[in-house]
Order: C-alpha cells, then sequence, then structure tokens
C-alpha cells in the first residue's frame, strides 16, 4: 500500500480535508500514475456539494497528468516513467456503445466501484469520477489513461482530461460543426472557451459568445469568438440574430445552468442543432415546447466528454497545440499547491476562472 496525501470530502457542502491516506497497487487492467497537475473542474465542486453522487468520504478531481509509476497485468503498450492523462473516462472496449466509437458512454465499465483508496485505518474512500485525482496519485483502469510527449508541461497538458476534450468534442465530434456555418456558445468559461476553439478550428464563419460578465466575453474573442452578447440583456437571443443575420446553425451550451438551456433553442434556426455539455446538478430540469421543437425540426444532442476516443483525439489535440493552433497555457488562471485547494475551488465558483490548477 502506498502512502499519499490527499484532499479529501467528508461532507458535501464542507470544506475539503488533506489527509494522509493509502493507494493499493494496481490490479489486472489497472495503471498507477503518480500526478504532477490536477486542474479543477466544476463537476469536482457540484459533487463535493452533493450535485451528482452521494457517496462519502469521496476523493475528487478527474483533470490530470502524471507519470506512469506502475503498470497491473495485461496492461500492454504503457511501462514506468510514461508521461500520460489520467482521465474520468472508463470504458471495456467491447460493449455496443464502445465498439461503435463511443467509449464516454460505456456501461458496462471495468472494476467499476472497486475503490483502491483507503484510510490509514484501512476504511475505504470513495474514488470520485472513477478517478479520485485530487491526490498525490491515483490507480486507475488503463482505458483512462493517454499518452502524451515528455516534454509537454503538465500543468497546460492536464487541461486536456476534461475541459479541453469536452469542449473542443462537443464542437468537433458532437456538433459537427462545418465551415460557414454560424455557431452560439453559451458560456464563456472553461469549457466554453474550448467549445469556441473547437468552433474555429471546425472553419465557423460566426461564432458568437453569450455570458453574463463583459469581461468574460472579452476573454472568448481571444480564444476565437467573433461576437459576444450579455446574457443579461432583455432578449440576447434577438442580438445574435442581429449580429449575424439570422439564426445559429448549432448552439452548444457550456455552463449548468437550467436557465441556459430554457432559452438555448431561441438561438437556433429551422433544422438547427443544440448541443447539451454543461451540466446541470441531477434533479434539475429545464422546460420546453415540444411542438415547437418537432415543428422546426431541430435536434437536443447530449455530449459525455466531447464523445472523445483517446486514441483517435489525444494525439490531434497535442498536436494542435505544439502548432501553436490550440491555446492551453492561456486557459490556466492559477496555480496552487494541494494545501491551497479550498481557496483554488473558492476562486473558482467565482466564475471568473478560467482553470485553477494543482500542482504537486
Amino acid at each position: 500500500m502506498r502512502p499519499i496525501r490527499a484532499a479529501i470530502c467528508r461532507g458535501f457542502g464542507d470544506a475539503l480535508s488533506v489527509e494522509d491516506l493509502v493507494l493499493r497497487p494496481p490490479g489486472a487492467g489497472e495503471v498507477e500514475v503518480t500526478l504532477e497537475a490536477v486542474a479543477i473542474c466544476h463537476s469536482d465542486i457540484s459533487m463535493a456539494e452533493g450535485g451528482f453522487n452521494r457517496s462519502l468520504p469521496a476523493v475528487y478531481g478527474h483533470e490530470a497528468a502524471g507519470r506512469v509509476a506502475a503498470v497491473g497485468d495485461g496492461v500492454t503498450g504503457l511501462a514506468p516513467g510514461d508521461t500520460v492523462l489520467v482521465t474520468l473516462m472508463r470504458a471495456c472496449g467491447a460493449c455496443p456503445t464502445c465498439a461503435s466509437g463511443h467509449p464516454t458512454i460505456c456501461r458496462t465499465k471495468p472494476n467499476d466501484g472497486d475503490t483502491p483508496i483507503f484510510t490509514a485505518g484501512g476504511d475505504p474512500v470513495h474514488q470520485g469520477l472513477d478517478t479520485g485525482a485530487f491526490a498525490e496519485a491515483v490507480v486507475v483502469h488503463h482505458s483512462q489513461v493517454a499518452k502524451i510527449p515528455a516534454d509537454m508541461p503538465m500543468d497546460s497538458a492536464c487541461l486536456i482530461s476534461c475541459g479541453v476534450i469536452t469542449g473542443l468534442g462537443a464542437a468537433v465530434n458532437t456538433g459537427r460543426i462545418r465551415p460557414g456555418e454560424t455557431v452560439v456558445v453559451i458560456g464563456a468559461g472553461g469549457v466554453g472557451l474550448n467549445v469556441i476553439q473547437g468552433a474555429r478550428l471546425a472553419g465557423a464563419a460566426r461564432i458568437i459568445a453569450v455570458d453574463m460578465l463583459p469581461e468574460k466575453l472579452e476573454a472568448a474573442k481571444e480564444f476565437g469568438a467573433t461576437d459576444g452578447v450579455l446574457a443579461s440583456e432583455e432578449r440576447p437571443w434577438r442580438t445574435a440574430r442581429q449580429i449575424a443575420g439570422r439564426a445559429a446553425d448549432a448552439v452548444l451550451v457550456a455552463v449548468g445552468n437550467p436557465s441556459a438551456y430554457d432559452t438555448a433553442p431561441r438561438y437556433l434556426r429551422p433544422g438547427g442543432r443544440l448541443v447539451m455539455v454543461g451540466m446541470p446538478h441531477s434533479g434539475q430540469t429545464a422546460c420546453y415546447e415540444p411542438m415547437a421543437i418537432a415543428l422546426l425540426g431541430q435536434d437536443l444532442r447530449g455530449s459525455m466528454m466531447g464523445d472523445t476516443v483517446l486514441a483517435r483525439d489525444i494525439p490531434w489535440i497535442v498536436d494542435l497545440y505544439r502548432q501553436g493552433r490550440l491555446k492551453l497555457d492561456e486557459l490556466i488562471s492559477g496555480r496552487w499547491t494541494l494545501d491551497q485547494i479550498n481557496e483554488a475551488i473558492a476562486d473558482t465558483k467565482t466564475g471568473a476562472a478560467r482553470r485553477n490548477v494543482i500542482l504537486f
């Protein structure tokens, strides 16, 4: 058993406590990774507030990068010392959804519920989002790991594990944005900025960012938005239509606010598609008029982790970054230590941060 320091949640809504825990060795098909960086995602915050999962105590964190420390039986293509991303995407690789190219929605996850994390006294600790990366090391299934170049900065690389693939993938894989289209992106936070980057790379003619904060609209333009609209306007969808001269071909919602989903169809043209990226708390709902959606032939699409396939998409994303065509370094708002994790979470919750990164 390996001693590790980790930030553990013992009560929903309470501050995380940094404690000494233990990590069991990797079993069959598993990989142990010593982490160098993990970013704070709003999904981690929602879980720590009780929004998604009710298992406690728990270690959250799922947007990480580090080096392989050990591999379990049956693992091929990975060796100690390899530099890797660690994601929450645990997939069997053989079920119908995996076989059809959708591993992000695999429902036959290997080792599901088998936590590798324990207290010093031997009590199990829930592995949040199958990762538990607010810790010095993790043990995860090999399907959750992707190799990256050894010279890539870890603080930038870890962002790919969730925020980048979720946003970029929502635009390219799920939304299938085409050259010349008009795109509206609701929410210009960490994920929204990557939706914008994906729309730009896909060739969208107009990319209209919608957010509550003027400074975030300015940031959106740095990442490829052509225009910005304040969500606080009385009818922001009307302003967006005036800017583009028509309604949007695709609207991507990159915030977990149900009210954003309520208004999203108003931006959309007949035959257009609405891509649901942001995750409201479990149980929260949005309200649509089904007849209007049917009458206008509009498409509602869910996007889980950007429909990413690690082996296909990570080399492409890394190459874009190394060419200077994808912004990663600029996504980092602050760098923190594990002991500062509660301050980093508080800063993230203000809505002003793009991504805060914990460095080990």
